[in-house]
């Protein structure tokens, strides 16, 4: 257990790793141009001191975050310590906590709901739900958040929205928190803001905060202990804000009255690139003042200031040392956001309740009242086809609007909690597929109900195994192009572009596999045989089976011309269900299955599941296997 008197320091620290974004092959191959990023970096900082990391655009601020929280790629050397123990990825993710620039949270979700839910899945559940309560109370109060504790986080002003995600960590009570560009974006009231409640916290639990920031106000010089001044990877100055002066002062530059002396010695800090003389020579003084800090900064790196009152610290022991929580909690927690999230009280969760639950329904409602009217002639059986046709097309196709539509937000949260080490990969695919499944065959079931007993595909008003068979079959399909969306989503991080893919794909196999449009009887060998890798091949053989065999007997024409025979000549086509089948399907019936066998229910509703829980077993292979890091990245910033 760590001790009350935090320290972290950094001794020596080189870090190598990509100086050019790279193109698409570059990054697959791992051909990026590299260079040196940090040199020679060695700082301290010690509990209940705020420290500000300065420096222009391509200093190495945020590469120096990555590399405290060992998250950078790239070898690394040098000592990072906390409390005189070498860090890890284990130990940061254990007791420390990062803010990256840009957090999309659960749009879902309150500010209140949004740290109760955080709390759940990072503080172990021997601590009890009265602490995880109070922890929550406690930061909401702490960031100033308790008047919008109930408001969707969707409707939170910007301000807010940052704050929360900082509360995100807070709750978890890290020795150190990482933040990267935390009042980005945000107006000087509410930069001052921010930071002070940043210095409160670090002072109030004796915890050590390092931000990075760009442009510094003056405003919060008074809160910033230590501040460290960064260009081109190299330290121009690392200490106490209150030595920050005299420093400069006695190396010949000393900060002119009225000026910020923050912004002031940051721009003293960067180089000059407005043109090539002018680079020249502020290339060289900073060159200077690196070499300067080395031999004459020794004293100002150490902690000079009173020891902290650890008797009137609160937490003297942090929350995240009683350990994470177990998996079963971790799952519980995810499928508590998840409904939660489905919660039609808000304008978000209002439009995941009618994606996931009532979309579908209201298609199969627009197809009974097609359909509704259907005669019993010759003409039905093609527009009983093409019934079947648009149950199979619009459950697929609208499976890939919902998902792209309500996974987004899942898939995002997970890319940021996952690197903190809250949960792996394949725990949140199983987790959200226990969410999903049965949202989804809920959803199924209602809609399929409308087509099967409004548009009398029903034997009966009780043919309710019919029913059951109709519906799964349909949910089949609907699970299998939701976690191939899924599966897309992983790597393409647009919605739109994952879905338009999907689409196409799912459009290939309607075309290749469906009897509805094409006859399997007549096609190339190679052609036949690649519809049984496709899940529209065996859902569309029950449909027509269950719809279509040994039914509708003699149908006439019209109400003049009957039909006791096939005479194709009074358009008496199909003698019944049986006979369209064989136009469409090779079974023992039609002389021409040449060892083919297209018709067995059963046997095509079983591999129809099977196809749902292949994609299902292939999407935790894909969630357990490691992404290259630019793709990942994508998502969390």
């Amino acid at each position: 257990m760590m001790s009350s008197e935090f320290v972290l320091e950094l001794i020596s620290v080189f870090h190598t790793g990509p100086v050019e974004p790279g193109s698409c092959v570059q990054k697959l191959v791992g051909n990026v141009p590299t260079g040196v990023i940090l040199k020679d970096i060695s700082l301290e900082i010690h509990g209940g001191e705020l420290m500000a990391i300065l420096g222009s655009k391509g200093s190495g601020k945020r590469a120096l975050l990555e590399v405290i929280s060992r998250r950078a790629q790239g070898p690394t050397r040098g000592q990072i310590l906390l409390n005189h123990v070498p860090m890890s990825l284990r130990l940061f993710q254990d007791s420390c906590g990062y803010v990256n620039h840009k957090t999309q949270l659960m749009e879902g979700l309150t500010a209140k709901q949004t740290l109760e839910y955080s709390s759940k899945l990072s503080l172990s559940s021997k601590i009890g739900s009265s602490v995880r309560s109070s922890r929550v109370r406690q930061v909401l109060a702490d960031l100033a958040l308790t008047q919008v504790a109930n408001r969707p986080v969707d409707q939170l002003m910007p301000s807010e929205y940052r704050r929360l995600i900082i509360g995100i960590q807070l709750i978890k009570d890290p020795l150190v928190i990482l933040l990267d560009e935390p009042a980005w974006g945000l107006d000087p009231l509410n930069t001052y803001f921010v930071i002070s409640i940043l210095s409160n916290h670090a002072k109030k639990y004796n915890r050590i905060i390092i931000v990075t920031m760009e442009k510094p106000r003056s405003d919060i010089l008074p809160f910033l202990d230590r501040v460290t001044y960064l260009c081109l990877g190299d330290v121009v100055y690392t200490g106490s804000t209150r030595h920050m002066i005299d420093y400069f002062r006695s190396i010949g530059f000393p900060c002119p009255e009225l000026e910020n002396p923050l912004m002031y010695y940051l721009c003293l800090s960067t180089v000059d690139r407005r043109s090539r003389e002018r680079f020249i020579d502020s290339n060289n003084q900073i060159a200077a003042l690196v070499e300067k800090f080395k031999l004459e900064g020794g004293p100002y790196r150490k902690y000079s200031g009173p020891p902290p009152d650890l008797d009137h610290l609160e937490h003297k022991v942090p929350l995240s040392a009683y350990g994470r929580p177990g998996v079963f909690s971790t799952m519980l927690a995810l499928l508590g956001r998840a409904y939660v999230m489905m919660s039609p009280c808000s304008y978000v969760g209002l439009q995941q309740f009618f994606f996931r639950l009532l979309m579908l329904p209201a298609f199969f409602f627009l197809l009974w009242n097609f359909y509704y009217d259907l005669e019993a002639f010759q003409r039905s059986f093609q527009s009983r086809g093409g019934l079947i046709f648009n149950c199979l097309a619009g459950t697929a196709f609208l499976s890939t609007a919902a998902t792209s539509k309500t996974f987004a937000q899942h898939r995002t949260r997970y890319y940021h909690e996952a690197r903190e080490g809250l949960y792996r990969g394949p725990l949140f695919i199983m987790t959200y597929n226990l969410f999903s499944v049965p949202v989804s065959y809920v959803s199924v079931m209602i809609a399929s109900a409308i087509v099967y007993f409004g548009v009398s595909v029903a034997d009966s008003a009780v043919d309710w195994l019919g029913w059951v068979v109709f519906g799964s079959v349909l949910w089949t399909v609907w699970a299998f192009v939701e976690q191939q969306t899924i599966a897309l989503m992983m790597i393409v991080k647009s919605s739109y572009s994952a879905a338009a893919t999907s689409v196409a794909l799912t459009t290939f196999y309607l075309l290749v596999a469906s009897a509805t449009l094409r006859s399997l009887v007549l096609l190339p060998d190679w052609l036949y045989y690649l519809g049984h890798v496709i899940v529209f091949r065996y859902a569309s053989a029950v449909l027509h089976e269950q719809t279509f065999f040994n039914k509708m007997p003699n149908l006439p024409v019209n109400d003049t011309v009957d039909c006791p025979d096939n005479n194709a000549e009074y358009g008496c086509r199909y003698r019944n269900g049986t006979y369209y089948l064989l136009e469409r399907y090779h079974f023992p019936e039609n002389g021409l299955d040449l060892g083919r066998h297209d018709l067995d229910m059963w046997f095509n509703l079983a591999l129809s599941f099977a196809f749902f829980g292949g994609m299902l077993v292939l999407n935790l292979v894909l969630y357990l296997v490691p992404l290259p890091s630019f793709i990942k990245s994508k998502f969390r910033d």
